[in-house]
């Protein structure tokens, strides 16, 4: 059985992972089928948006720790440090990454979570981190990510406690962008998913970077970076074929350009 499994159209690529009977959790070669699958769909002028997703009743229960027991120190330090290379593509990536939580997603998967641009959840599904009810330490990002995203309190609870709470509690504090009801989630994740891959892929790359980029600088730094960015923008065809489409009243057709 594929544990990722591909599915494309109308400028999404969807990644389902696909190992439900385990929670949908990493393994050293799906972490390695999810890099490859990112860095290809960076390459695709087809691909607009990635979605990541699981089948079954969780999105992602982080690294299969029965996998893991078998490893030494060596080869568990191979396995983090090939999760926390995919998190930084993710970020790095110049295609918008959402997240479409379907259940269950810790530890790992949350650190998958916090690497994407735009988490849509079920409303029933949870979030945690759960390292720590292992005396496990992440390794996926998540000390980095979850404090620029809830805040350093709500980021030392959620990580000291090992708790997972429910996805409307992670609207709250920041990191999920909107709670969708069970019924009908994942075509409300596709709607939006391909609303997204009409927008300019230039536009998008440049915001994405610029976000990005303007969390650990200070503020006059990013608002002169921000300003380069915008006049470099001026020149591009996606903006004069945004305006002209705006003037003649019809759709844009964007080539990221």
């Amino acid at each position: 059985m594929e544990e990722l499994l591909l599915e494309q159209s109308e400028g999404v690529l969807w990644l389902k992972l696909n190992r439900p009977q385990a929670l949908n959790a990493l393994t050293a070669s799906l972490v390695d089928a999810l890099t490859a699958a990112i860095e290809g769909a960076q390459r695709d002028p087809e691909v607009r948006v990635i979605v990541l997703t699981g089948e079954g009743r969780a999105f992602c229960a982080g690294a299969d720790l029965k996998d893991s027991a078998k490893r030494g120190p060596d080869a568990g330090f191979a396995f983090v440090k090939a999760i926390g290379a995919l998190t930084e593509l993710m970020e790095a990536c110049t295609k918008p990454v959402v997240a479409a939580i379907n259940g269950i997603a810790v530890a790992g998967g949350l650190e998958l979570v916090l690497a994407c641009d735009l988490v849509f959840a079920a409303e029933s599904s949870v979030l945690g981190d759960a390292h720590s009810n292992y005396a496990l330490f992440p390794g996926g990002g998540a000390t980095v990510r979850l404090p620029r995203k809830i805040g350093v309190n709500n980021a030392k609870h959620v990580m000291f406690s090992g708790e997972s709470l429910p996805a409307s509690e992670w609207k709250a504090l920041g990191l999920v962008s909107r709670v969708v009801p069970n019924a009908g989630f994942i075509d409300a994740v596709a709607m939006s998913a391909k609303k997204l891959a009409t927008k300019s892929p230039l536009v998008l790359a440049r915001m994405k970077q610029a976000l990005n980029d303007s969390i650990d600088q200070p503020a006059p730094i990013a608002l002169r970076y921000e300003r380069v960015l915008s006049n470099l923008h001026n020149f591009s065809a996606d903006r004069a074929e945004g305006l002209a489409a705006f003037k003649e009243k019809r759709a844009p057709q964007f080539q990221g350009k």
